[in-house]
């Protein structure tokens, strides 16, 4: 009996012979759907180009399985192979099978890692340090686990500590999209020294679907979104964010498994075989000069800059009475409507956030943490950093226009700005963004702004502080904007490697690529009565589960009591707090 094959809808298109002339003239979303084909050769069928393979740290944990370890040899050179397995298997009949398991389903968890899956890996390439091994990451994932389980174990900040891990290994690092690599839970492992991708593949910081119900309110033009979003690794490679295509010979993966295996294997070897010499220091030199040039940004020019340059609160002015006007949907638990005026001061002392319902009044902007993190008239804007502007790679729908009407709005040229001040006397860099720039949205600019910041915090000698806030990747920017999120992590390694001091303080809200970036690092303050703070949303997650989150959640005290929020802080304690620690 011959096997059966899965097939999508245009494979059984009859004009359609899966040639390179064929593939070309699928729709994006048919692309996109090529790169995550069930018959796609995983991670585990990658192992018999390695020799000597033997799997390390094993575990029955829930989500082990999701990210696999092996130490093995390429060509006689030791290396540590990390993979995201995506699934069970890439033969249909065993995937249906397993599809049929209530207990399989559970386990293979649709393919999206949980923190216990990047802890393995974090171990991994600690061991390869350890034992001098070449790391290699085969990528395949749609996304890392949106469930409140997930954010109770620290989803974030495990994502965190994988890309941290890999910006600090002093062991060359090469990263393989193998399949689709989508969001957080790919960039958790493709911050390396080097990143292939097959040809066919994808690399994308949103889905299409989640990217068309954000444009259009709808999930059904989901193909627009992904011809807007550039996600194939091919304009990957074209925006710099990818190395080297690897070639998938006589038709895509799933058609020839093994001709795209050796086709691997030979473009590895190029790799390892160029890497087996590099010691410690040339590693890091090499990782820092690659990492210098990631992103695009533009430069703006000095007069059209103070043309909307100045400082912007967002701090509600009470009434000569001292009252201010109570937000027009407060109700408490008992569903009882409140309508009486807020007393200002006790607003304030509750940093903002309502004692009946817990409604945030305002987000304060990036000029009022300025004023709540150092003193007084002390802060001075850099200005190696003050005309970075965010730069519309993808020609994007209505980014630019977007642009100019927050920058007139919020008095900014892009979401973060950076520059000197001091803490009660002593001197620090700080940097600031602002949730009313784009939602704070993480981006290539704010990338190239922490690189810079972190080089002036080296020559001055003085300690960073960093506000964290926004509500993940900035989706105009494609996946440029998500490969941004390693360069952050490398500088503010090299403040750390420097000997000097990290702060960063959590605001609300604090989310995806901004708490596995920037939120992750250093020593982490979060601020009094904030909320969203964590990987993915509370409306992500409500809509992915169908069930409600619990009270409270991914408030600082809920974080507390989870053990992710070690100290809270109220804004108008900063300085004091900050002096202490410095």
């Amino acid at each position: 009996m011959s096997q059966t094959h899965f097939q999508f809808p245009f494979e059984k298109n009859n004009s359609f012979s899966y040639s390179q002339e064929s593939i070309d003239t699928l729709s994006e979303y048919e692309k996109y759907e090529l790169s995550f084909h069930p018959e796609r050769p995983k991670y585990l069928d990658y192992l018999s180009i390695f020799e000597n393979v033997n799997p390390c740290f094993k575990s029955d944990e829930f989500g082990a399985c999701l990210i696999q370890t092996h130490r093995a040899d390429l060509s006689g050179i030791p290396v540590m192979l990390v993979g995201q397995q995506s699934g069970p298997s890439s033969n249909y009949e065993k995937i249906r099978q397993a599809m049929m398991d209530p207990d399989q389903i559970q386990k293979w968890n649709h393919g999206m890692p949980v923190p216990a899956s990047y802890e393995r890996a974090v171990k991994a390439i600690q061991l390869a340090e350890e034992e001098s091994r070449i790391i290699i990451i085969f990528i395949d994932t749609p996304g890392a686990d949106p469930t409140e389980r997930s954010e109770a174990n620290g989803i974030a900040w495990r994502i965190g500590d994988a890309i941290h891990a890999l910006a600090d290994v002093k062991v060359p690092t090469i990263s393989v999209i193998i399949n689709r690599a989508c969001s957080g839970g790919a960039i958790a492992l493709t911050g390396t020294d080097v990143t292939l991708a097959l040809e066919h593949s994808t690399y994308l910081v949103i889905t299409p679907e989640a990217c068309s119900s954000i444009l259009f309110h709808t999930r059904s033009r989901a193909n627009e979104a992904a011809e807007i979003s550039q996600i194939t690794s091919r304009e990957g490679f074209t925006h710099g964010i990818v190395d080297e295509l690897i070639p998938e010979i006589n038709g895509p993966a799933h058609i020839n498994p093994e001709d795209t295996k050796r086709s691997v294997q030979t473009v590895l070897n190029k790799y390892v075989s160029k890497y087996s010499d590099l010691n410690g220091n040339a590693v890091i030199k090499d990782r820092i000069e690659r990492w210098n040039k990631m992103g695009h940004w533009n430069l703006m020019d000095e007069s059209e800059l103070d043309s909307f340059r100045r400082p912007v609160s967002r701090i509600p002015k009470p009434e000569p009475s001292g009252y201010i006007k109570r937000h027009k949907k407060c109700y408490n638990e008992n569903g009882k409507h409140f309508y009486d005026p807020v007393i200002f001061s006790e607003l304030e002392k509750n940093n903002y956030v309502c004692d009946v319902c817990n409604q945030r009044y305002v987000r304060p902007s990036a000029w009022d943490y300025i004023q709540w993190l150092v003193d007084e008239e002390s802060f001075v804007e850099h200005e190696e950093t003050k005309f970075i502007a965010d730069k519309d790679i993808l020609g994007f729908p209505g980014y630019n226009e977007k642009l100019i009407e927050t920058r007139i709005k919020t008095g900014l040229v892009s979401a973060m700005i950076t520059g000197d001040g001091t803490v009660l006397g002593k001197k620090v860099v700080v940097c600031t963004t602002d949730f009313g720039f784009l939602g704070g949205s993480f981006c290539m600019s704010t990338g190239e702004k922490i690189w810079r910041t972190a080089q002036i915090t080296i020559e001055k000698n003085v300690p960073m502080i960093i506000q964290a806030c926004g509500g993940g990747a900035r989706m105009h920017e494609g996946c440029s904007s998500m490969v941004s999120i390693p360069k952050a992590h490398l500088a503010i390694s090299r403040v750390e490697q420097a000997g000097l001091s990290v702060l960063t303080l959590i605001t609300d809200p604090t989310l995806g690529g901004v708490a596995i970036g920037v939120g992750s690092r250093g020593k982490r303050l979060f601020e009094f009565n904030a909320g969203h703070i964590g990987f993915s949303g509370k409306r992500v997650i409500e809509q992915y589960t169908g069930e409600k989150t619990s009270p409270g959640f991914q408030t600082v005290n809920w974080l507390k009591e989870k053990g992710h929020a070690d100290e809270i802080v109220h804004p108008i304690d900063l300085k004091e707090k900050i002096f202490s620690l410095i």
